[in-house]
């Protein structure tokens, strides 16, 4: 495989298909991103963990946060672009343990970019809409960022560092995302059908909006983005603004969930080590014009009910 820019893959005689390296392949959307690449790429991803096996796709165990490791990884496997999606990514757990989640959500991420750079190959770095404060929505990629929780600090730092590192890299920030999950990781969407399945009762915020969108439309997003993307910033928010609680009352609806106990709540009722921005809603414009075509939040979640179904 001959390195190129981002957009510029070119195939060589010595392998049939481009090597595709996906960091954190066992988390909610790494493995969305694996069973997306894994006809088109030779696939390879890593987890540490959470250990999984994905059909089709070559699986390494690595911890992200010893470079020397990562290092032997991009020897051995040779990839000719990077997906970094490995990440601490749940807010309250990244605001009580500060050193963990940065060596994994700064360190680690600024590692990878230099190592991209020194092999001189595209790099997609999965950021997220929570390096906004939530007070100016919608916003698109040249809306200054100003993070609330520790995670978004982290995460506007990882920005920093790996531009630093790599100048060529593509920051894509994510919205709230729904969907399957893996063997690993279902994660907050999941979670919560499954509490409702129980009989729990859910709380979500009336006044908490983000745009959500599948983890598969996710992560045919970052293809794009690896593929097409031009810019240093790449918003891959879906097509609606919602609040939680209206999400959760649609999923509820298309799911069948007929004995569903959701109650509205605001986000001052729920104490949370966090800090919660408003409205994080999304501008995808960018995306857009480059064909990211994530389906309407009632059509996507019919598609995950029948493949829940089948």
């Amino acid at each position: 495989m001959k390195r190129g820019t981002m957009g510029e893959l070119f195939m060589a005689d010595d392998r049939e298909k481009p090597v595709l390296l996906v960091t954190g392949a066992s988390g909610f959307l790494g493995w969305a991103i694996c069973r997306t690449t894994r006809e088109s790429w030779t696939t390879v991803g890593t987890a540490y963990r959470h250990p999984v096996s994905c059909p089709g796709v070559q699986m390494r165990s690595v911890d992200a946060t010893d470079y020397s490791v990562l290092k032997q990884l991009f020897a051995s496997v040779r990839p000719d672009a990077v997906i970094h999606a490995a990440a601490l990514s749940k807010p309250n757990y990244c605001q009580e343990h500060p050193d963990e989640s940065e060596a994994i959500n700064v360190t680690a991420s600024a590692n990878i970019a230099g190592l991209c750079a020194e092999s001189g190959i595209p790099c997609v770095f999965t950021s997220s809409d929570l390096v906004f404060d939530g007070r100016h929505p919608p916003y698109n990629e040249e809306s200054p960022v100003h993070p609330i929780s520790l995670y978004g600090e982290q995460k506007v730092r990882a920005e920093m560092a790996m531009r630093d590192r790599c100048p060529t890299v593509v920051v894509c920030r994510l919205p709230l995302m729904f969907g399957a999950g893996g063997p690993a990781a279902n994660g907050t969407f999941m979670q919560m059908i499954q509490a409702v399945k129980r009989g729990e009762e859910m709380r979500l915020f009336v006044d908490e909006m983000r745009t959500p969108v599948s983890t598969e439309a996710a992560a045919r997003g970052l293809i794009l983005a690896l593929k097409k993307c031009t810019s240093r910033t790449l918003h891959l928010g879906g097509p609606e603004s919602i609040s939680r609680w209206d999400f959760g009352k649609l999923a509820a609806e298309v799911l069948d969930l007929r004995e569903a106990r959701i109650v509205p709540c605001r986000q001052t009722d729920v104490p949370m080590p966090a800090p919660r921005p408003q409205d994080v809603s999304l501008d995808s414009t960018r995306a857009r014009a480059i064909g990211y075509r994530p389906g309407a939040l009632r059509q996507e979640l019919y598609r995950l009910a029948a493949s829940l179904a089948g």
